[in-house]
């Protein structure tokens, strides 16, 4: 029974420390691709948790950068309320964007100001209009693509940080970039992060490319896995009652087979 017992804590604990599920599609980096660079995320670990200021910084870089191509069609305005935003900014955000919504009374589809319960907005209207406007490649969709990449976020943080030039003699396909961890090393997204200060940081943040990267990594992880915090309490919660069970069913063992002869 003791032995069950710390099979049983063993178990959660690598259930605490790792995801909450298996990566929804393995990213193949290519035999030519460069190693990913691990960047320290605060939300790693066992203890780890979301720093929300680094969220709020993200989801603005996604919002002024990202959003022109990428949707996040599971995610929903009111969510942000998570990250510590206010209903009133959740609000005003919302409003910034229409939404196509009906039928009316007349059986009319009609265009409105957003409101918090709506999901994100596309930047368009279907996956036919994303690929015609980005030369055959719809971008894809980044609600849980930190979930649905090998590695995910350590994968996203290199390929925002990962454009350079070609080295010398490469050909490079039309309209093609490089980048050094992108599988085949070409990408036909251009480098969304190009330059220190792409972004005006309210809090006063110095918008480098690593720093715009890091945050937007923090966003993308919070919206992939929003309960990762509960999770990861309930499981140190788990961990505590069974070594407090461990030790009693030890001590009971003790207790009952201490007078039986051997």
């Amino acid at each position: 029974m003791f032995r069950s017992a710390l099979r049983a804590l063993a178990l959660l604990g690598a259930m605490a420390a790792g995801p909450a599920v298996a990566p929804a599609l393995a990213q193949d980096h290519g035999h030519d691709a460069a190693a990913l660079p691990h960047a320290h995320f605060h939300f790693q670990g066992v203890f780890g948790t979301f720093d929300r200021a680094s969220a709020q910084r993200g989801f603005q870089v996604y919002k002024e950068v990202c959003s022109a191509c990428h949707s996040m069609r599971l995610v929903s305005y009111r969510n942000l309320l998570e990250l510590g935003l206010s209903e009133a900014e959740v609000r005003a955000i919302a409003a910034t964007v229409t939404v196509n919504d009906g039928p009316n009374d007349e059986g009319q589809m009609f265009e409105r100001p957003g409101r918090a319960s709506d999901r994100f907005r596309s930047p368009f209207p279907n996956e036919a209009a994303a690929r015609a406007a980005n030369g055959g490649a719809a971008p894809p969709d980044l609600s849980v693509i930190t979930k649905a990449r090998e590695e995910g976020p350590h994968y996203v943080h290199a390929l925002l940080t990962g454009y350079t030039e070609p080295p010398a003699g490469m050909t490079m396909g039309q309209g093609m970039n490089y980048n050094r961890y992108f599988p085949g090393n070409q990408i036909a997204m251009a480098a969304p992060l190009r330059e220190e200060g792409q972004v005006e940081y309210a809090d006063g943040t110095k918008a480098t490319v690593e720093q715009m990267s890091m945050d937007v990594v923090n966003f993308l992880q919070w919206a992939a896995e929003p309960e990762m915090e509960a999770r990861k309490r309930m499981g140190v919660k788990w961990l505590l009652f069974l070594s407090i069970l461990a030790v009693l069913a030890y001590a009971t063992k003790r207790k009952i087979w201490a007078n039986v002869p051997h």
